[in-house]
């Protein structure tokens, strides 16, 4: 059989005590954990380092991208569609953003459904289904007639994304060569292009097609002249939809070979990686009987749906008292950033109406979402930015962090001292690209410090508190005084509080590999 022969290429040999599986290289040392799960996945490191980057780890760079950009896209789309929607139905509950809370809440099961089966059945189901389930439901969501109705459909497409950028992370990470780990943290980059596709129809459609923020219903707020909301989901879930299918027909996604030495099925990561070597013509030297060799993985002899596998996915992450360090702290940075992120969100569309002329300059409605629109664009910079300095000894990933919440914190405070509209467009501005840093490492950081046994596990674990932090936050949003400046204070002061628990996580995965 092909996966058996020899490569025509000079042969990399494997021992026990080469540098290759040297575990000084890597994040931190697994041994104690499984060891021959971790000889096995030092194995593997080093023959996709042989292989290096090829043109499928570029593919899905921009494929695996198209989920991030998803996610961002829905979770804005919904957001900047509460006030436009609350004007022509009215909520059902008066204090509570039914809307933001509803793609909160279909966003944790997501992150829960996708996060949590995913190191059992491994990363390809969700790749190729959940762009399709978001599409669907986006484009339902654009006709629903009454506040229930469309908000059971955010709940649904927030579902779909849900578990977007854990899988997506996951999947490129597993296959990258050590060397090229930071195009994790590059790939937020495609998280911000959702920002600013979503800002930029928005301001299209909500400055032009949508009642004043003045406008009672249901006399002055009618379904004819409120339209931009509508057209905001039916274009975003046509996007979507092209999106799902052309990474349908242009990745064949496969298994990822990390996942698939944890599950002790050695012949079929090595036929990954032969293929893989073979398409592109690169040196491949590891054979089964190598991996076969280091032994079994421990309890991959019974079912993956045994209790005993099921829940050493969520034990395997605070196996050590260091890995349960890791872990509480990078879960308290998820459940910080989901409580600011909807605040923020939630809060800034009624904080700027109100300003009106003063900070916004005139003819209000149409300026709002220009500038809207600008603050998005400029997020773009924050991960170009980000993949820089991780690189940098001077901040690798943790200084980043720090970074990039203290910047976030100090522009937030600045804010609530804005007075003009040039003023207002530049701080917005700045907020974005440095709130966009640290994102775009904290999406790379985390599966980078997870083991890949249990990598989707921990991922989905930190997701499924950030959406919690999230519902949080739309609770606070909904019951503070949004036409106020003290939700701006909040947001900074957690930002501050992000950037000590970043410098509070104990690993520094800057020139290390992920085990």
């Amino acid at each position: 059989m092909a996966m058996f022969e020899k490569s025509s290429h000079a042969p990399f040999e494997y021992d026990s005590s080469s540098e290759e599986i040297n575990s000084s290289a890597d994040v931190y040392d697994s041994s104690r954990v499984d060891p021959i799960l971790a000889r096995k996945m030092a194995l593997v490191n080093a023959a996709i380092d042989e292989i290096g980057m090829t043109p499928f780890q570029w593919k899905l760079f921009f494929f695996n991208g198209f989920g991030y950009a998803v996610d961002s896209l829905l979770v804005v789309c919904s957001t900047i569609s509460q006030p436009a929607v609350d004007l022509e139905f009215g909520r059902p509950v008066k204090k509570i953003a039914g809307i933001a809370l509803a793609s909160q809440v279909g966003m944790l099961i997501g992150a829960a459904i996708w996060g949590f089966t995913a190191d059992v059945i491994g990363r390809k189901l969700a790749f190729n289904s959940s762009l399709l389930i978001c599409a669907a439901f986006v484009l339902i969501a654009g006709g629903m007639p009454d506040y229930y109705s469309f908000a059971t459909m955010v709940a649904i497409y927030s579902a779909g994304a849900g578990g977007n950028y854990i899988l997506d992370a996951t999947n490129l990470l597993e296959f990258l060569p050590s060397k090229n780990a930071w195009l994790v943290t590059f790939m937020a980059v495609w998280w911000s292009v959702g920002y600013t596709i979503t800002g930029l129809l928005a301001w299209a459609f909500m400055s032009n097609f949508s009642c004043s923020s003045t406008a009672r219903r249901p006399t002055e707020c009618t379904r004819s002249k409120n339209w931009g909301w509508r057209y905001l989901h039916l274009t975003s879930g046509s996007l979507v939809l092209i999106l799902s299918v052309t990474r349908l027909l242009f990745v064949r996604m496969k298994q990822t070979p990390r996942w698939l030495v944890a599950q002790n099925r050695d012949a079929d990561a090595i036929k990954v990686l032969e293929g893989l070597a073979s398409e592109y013509n690169r040196s491949f030297s590891l054979r089964l009987h190598d991996l076969e060799a280091e032994g079994r993985v421990l309890h991959t002899e019974k079912s993956r749906w045994s209790s005993i596998r099921l829940w050493n996915h969520i034990g395997g992450l605070f196996e050590t008292r260091i890995l349960a360090w890791s872990m509480t702290v990078i879960i308290a940075n998820w459940f910080t950033i989901g409580m600011v992120m909807p605040l923020y969100a939630t809060f800034l569309p009624y904080y700027l109406a109100t300003r009106g002329a003063d900070v916004n300059g005139p003819s209000s409605n149409y300026t709002v979402w220009r500038n809207y629109a600008i603050n998005q664009v400029s997020g773009l910079g924050g991960p170009i930015i980000a993949a820089v300095l991780v690189e940098l000894k001077l901040f690798g990933r943790r200084g980043t962090l720090a970074l990039g919440a203290l910047l976030t914190m100090v522009f937030q405070f600045g804010y609530t001292q804005v007075r003009t509209p040039t003023q207002n467009i530049g701080v917005s501005a700045a907020i974005s690209v440095a709130s966009h840093i640290y994102y775009g490492t904290i999406y790379a950081y985390t599966p980078e410090i997870l083991p890949s046994a249990h990598r989707a596990t921990g991922y989905g674990l930190c997701v499924v508190l950030n959406r919690i932090g999230g519902i949080a936050g739309v609770l606070i949003g909904s019951y503070a005084d949004v036409e106020t400046t003290a939700p701006l204070f909040v947001c900074a002061s957690l930002f501050g509080l992000l950037a000590v628990l970043s410098l509070l996580l104990p690993f520094e995965t800057r020139g290390k590999r992920s085990v």
